[in-house]
């Protein structure tokens, strides 16, 4: 496989991740648009935009987030073992963030919900206990 332009360990799990699901080389098709956005007339020289096609899952992913053509290479193969990975049913990176957030507000939703139903409680005990009181005020007169 080929290395990027990125840490030596970003590379390993790359790999390990393409071996994992079985995605291989063969299995994508790749090619290089010239990007578009920041960088003036480099941008419109060189193709740095990545475009990659995993035939067997037809899952299309275009990159142009850097300015590297070898680090938006890496990009779109991390997003395309992303993608394969969800459409798997197993738990991404993405979903276990947003059940954390869920679970987070949840638990915050439920203190508040505690927090104010004691205070309005104690309000309601009070009124109560003032009630009781004039009444047993007109029973004394």
């Amino acid at each position: 496989m080929l290395n990027f332009a990125v840490s030596e360990e970003k590379n390993r799990w790359l790999r390990d991740k393409m071996e994992f699901l079985g995605i291989r080389e063969e299995d994508i098709e790749e090619k290089f648009i010239r990007s578009s956005g920041k960088g003036g007339q480099k941008v419109n020289k060189t193709s740095t935009c990545v475009y990659i096609k995993h035939i067997p899952t037809g899952i299309e992913v275009k990159c142009m987030k850097e300015r590297s053509q070898s680090i938006n290479r890496f990009l779109a193969r991390r997003e395309v073992v992303e993608r394969i990975e969800g459409l798997s049913g197993k738990l991404t990176n993405e979903d276990i963030k947003r059940l954390k957030a869920k679970k987070q507000k949840q638990k915050r939703q439920k203190r508040a919900a505690l927090k104010y139903k004691t205070a309005a409680a104690n309000m309601m005990s009070q009124a109560e206990r003032d009630i009781i009181n004039s009444n047993e005020d007109k029973n004394k007169t």
